[in-house]
């Protein structure tokens, strides 16, 4: 790996460069390749990593778990009943009293102040596992199955379709752009991103030859996209907006005729996970108009959401490697 990341946090897309973050993908097949082949790692031996969720996952628990495991680290899971994080201690307080027992600070939660505020007292290494605001470890993953299923990133489109000002979006925006990419935000007006975070990634296409759109036409949106891509349109902590949403993003739904409008047979669906796309969950049953993906795209052969899910395993592990291994 050409790039240097030691001792390096990963808060946001942001603050790193294309070449690392094409590196960051490079190390990750790597990675991918040796657990295939059953090659042991043993970069993080003898370290300890301490896993912050605020927030419940199923992919960023288990990847980061596997990853310290693959790599010789000890896990340690720390749920929100667990530590005093901003309850009886300050964020600061208790970065600095993790940042002495522990090796790495991974955390998923709510505001992004909290793992910024991580990162600045801990003295170790603090990974963002999901905040509102950014989602740059799942992106790694999304970039990698891209790139694993049409052997380059430059100049290919990806059209992320309907809640446009999330932290997907808004991730997605920023990974897309700084790979050269044809990134496109498919939103309805009141849900497009921010203007400020739009410019500033006009600024970054304008250094590696990719290209943003936001809109809200759809067919104009998704049209030779090579991938297509959706999240839920109600993230954790807006359940009393489901209704509202399912209304305002109808149009958006991914179905296999948004698929056919890409005009490509070749396009690929894509999702971060969890979705609704069938009625086998609680929300879904209270609440059918709220499926942002249709059954038949989901399980359908231009599906890649398992290929992604799998990837969060490598690309975290490529974080943790590069920015804490030996």
């Amino acid at each position: 790996m050409a790039s240097n990341l030691r001792g390096r946090h990963f808060l946001k897309l942001l603050d790193f460069t294309s070449a690392e973050l094409r590196d960051l993908l490079s190390l990750s097949a790597t990675l991918k390749a040796n657990k295939k082949a059953g090659i042991q790692g043993r970069s993080l031996d003898g370290k300890s990593i301490a896993l912050i969720f605020e927030k419940p996952s199923t992919r960023t628990r288990c990847a980061f778990t596997v990853a310290c495991i693959d790599e010789g680290a000890h896990p340690e899971y720390l749920g929100k009943g667990d530590i005093q994080l901003g309850k009886k201690e300050t964020v600061a307080d208790t970065a600095r009293v993790l940042g002495r027992m522990f090796d790495g600070i991974e955390f998923r939660g709510f505001s992004h102040q909290t793992v910024e505020t991580l990162a600045e007292y801990a003295g170790v290494p603090v990974w963002n596992g999901l905040t509102d605001t950014w989602h740059p470890t799942q992106i790694l993953a999304d970039l990698l199955t891209v790139q694993e299923e049409f052997g380059r990133l430059d100049g290919l489109a990806l059209a992320y379709v309907g809640d446009g000002r999330n932290n997907m979006a808004n991730s997605l925006m920023v990974g897309c752009a700084k790979l050269g990419m044809d990134v496109r935000i498919v939103a309805p007006e009141s849900l497009h991103p921010e203007p400020g975070l739009v410019t500033r990634i006009e600024e970054i296409c304008s250094q590696t030859g990719g290209v943003v759109t936001v809109t809200a036409d759809v067919a104009a949106g998704v049209e030779g996209a090579h991938a297509l891509y959706t999240d839920v349109w109600a993230s954790m902590g807006e359940e009393d907006k489901i209704a509202e949403r399912a209304q305002l993003l109808k149009p958006y739904k991914i179905t296999p005729e948004m698929m056919a409008t890409t005009g490509r047979r070749d396009a690929i669906f894509l999702h971060c996970l969890p979705a609704f796309h069938n009625l086998e969950t609680e929300v879904a049953k209270q609440f059918p108009d709220i499926r942002e993906v249709s059954d038949e795209v989901f399980e359908g052969p231009q599906s890649r959401v398992f290929d992604e899910a799998e990837n969060r395993l490598h690309t975290i592990k490529a974080v943790m490697v590069a920015t804490l291994g030996r």
